[in-house]
């Protein structure tokens, strides 16, 4: 975006996100400077730019939250429409170094470019830029990714830093000797906090939703979608604690350990180990 005039002697413009004016007159012509003079503070331009810049930042959460959504739930992305949206820079930036999977589940690779003509572009772990032409592809679950240790070092070496947490998103694999009959899981279970408010609010600041006295965070598992719940109290009681763990399915009914596949059982244990970390910690007994 250019520099617009605003008012006599100066110009506007957004430079990362913030309204930044320059000079257009006198010694510091050209320079641009540290603060907004008063002069411009009201003026229509800068408050034109300003609410550009809060959509701007709006738009780019919602990037990054779509397509956090697309890996999750590991749902088949049509390769035509990220060529489409790969124009802008908002996507862009949500959707680079992301390891995408095509036809083949071997050819795995980070995303790299998308071009108009609907090819993929990625790097995959020979180091090599391979070009994939799908109909639709995958940015998978990192628990569902065989060589994600493979992953994370390759990506280490070449400084990716994905902008929505993907190999590096903490993941949890259902233990070999877990009672498969069991309905619930207490290992983050007993997470004191002071209010129930207090306990909500994390929640909520976490991405989580309340759903009456749960934390609660929708999973697509496979071909079903599954809700991942954490008892957090009733909204009128005062001190509270984080509960039990359990997994439900859409009607409602609670799901066997045994049927809750990898991506519900990670990403529900993700939201109750995130909940108690924030848990406040008894100073003689360490709980």
């Amino acid at each position: 975006m250019g520099w617009l005039t605003a008012g006599d002697g100066y110009e506007v413009a957004l430079v990362e996100g913030r309204v930044t004016a320059r000079a257009t007159a006198g010694r510091a012509a050209g320079r641009q400077l540290k603060s907004l003079p008063k002069t411009l503070k009201d003026h229509p331009e800068v408050e034109r730019l300003r609410r550009f810049a809060e959509w701007l930042a709006r738009h780019e959460t919602a990037c990054v939250a779509q397509v956090d959504t697309w890996m999750v739930s590991a749902l088949p992305v049509p390769t035509d429409l990220l060529a489409r949206v790969w124009r802008d820079a908002a996507w862009q930036s949500a959707l680079r170094d992301l390891v995408v999977v095509g036809d083949d589940p071997d050819a795995v690779g980070f995303l790299r470019d998308a071009t108009e003509s609907g090819e993929l572009r990625v790097v995959d772990l020979d180091g090599e830029t391979v070009r994939l032409s799908p109909r639709t592809v995958r940015l998978p679950h990192p628990v569902l990714l065989p060589d994600l240790e493979d992953l994370r070092e390759f990506a280490a070496e070449l400084g990716i830093v994905q902008r929505v947490e993907q190999i590096h998103r903490a993941t949890w694999q259902q233990p070999a000797d877990a009672d498969g009959k069991a309905t619930w899981v207490s290992e983050f279970a007993g997470g004191w906090f002071p209010t129930r408010s207090a306990l909500a609010g994390r929640v909520t600041s976490l991405g989580y939703r309340v759903s009456g006295s749960r934390a609660v965070c929708r999973v697509r598992d496979g071909a079903r979608t599954v809700e991942a719940a954490v008892w957090i109290g009733e909204p009128w009681e005062y001190q509270v604690s984080t509960g039990p763990l359990s997994w439900h399915d859409p009607d409602g009914r609670t799901l066997r350990i045994a049927d809750v596949g990898p991506v519900a059982w990670s990403e529900g244990m993700r939201m109750a180990a995130a909940l108690y970390a924030g848990r406040v910690i008894d100073e003689v007994t360490g709980a």
